[in-house]
């Protein structure tokens, strides 16, 4: 399955490279909005379908928190550790690490408080985390463990990650990621300006 989304992506990068301005971006836009809304569609009817799935995730209580507690920590320690390696300071690698995979928000946050190289890293990491996390899902979810298949996509678990997860796991699993997507992008907004 890596491989059919990793060609589906290169043909999505080659189709824009080569068509270039002939494609409305608005329209773009309103077509990916409309596809994100129909995959959002098809997973909640996936989650519905499964009538032990909310009583289980009820059962858990306060644990499901522990999920998009453990991505948090898991990426500000992510950033302290290429803080070392890089000439960013370790403020500035906090900041992009705790934009959870919300590149469009995160890259204007840092760009907008005067840091455009660090809005720009900002950006392209969490670019990469989201690609990433489409290709890296299905074999952590074979070969690591379902919950562990929450985490690479962070804020992305609640929408445009969500599709791949639960195509992988199993609905409890894709309600936790639901849940951690949106507790990880309540907290993007506060987290990324504390850094700044």
């Amino acid at each position: 399955m890596s491989i059919v989304i990793f060609i589906t992506l290169l043909c999505g990068i080659g189709a824009g490279v080569f068509l270039g301005s002939a494609v409305d971006a608005a329209i773009m836009e309103k077509m990916s909005s409309l596809l994100l809304l129909l995959l959002l569609f098809s997973v909640g009817i996936d989650m519905g379908l499964n009538k032990q799935v909310f009583s289980q995730i009820k059962k858990q209580g306060f644990k499901i928190l522990l999920i998009p507690i453990g991505v948090a920590i898991g990426s500000l320690l992510g950033g302290s550790v290429v803080s070392l390696f890089f000439p960013q300071s370790l403020k500035e690698c906090l900041a992009i690490s705790s934009g959870m995979g919300w590149y469009s928000l995160s890259g204007i946050l840092l760009t907008k408080a005067g840091n455009a190289t660090g809005g720009t890293i900002s950006f392209l990491a969490n670019v990469m985390r989201e690609l990433l996390t489409f290709v890296s899902v299905p074999f952590i979810a074979k070969h690591i463990n379902y919950y562990c298949a929450i985490a690479p996509g962070g804020a992305t678990a609640m929408d445009t990650t969500l599709a791949i997860i639960s195509r992988n796991t199993n609905a409890t699993v894709a309600v936790m990621a639901f849940v951690s997507g949106v507790c990880l992008t309540m907290i993007v907004p506060i987290l990324v300006p504390i850094f700044l």
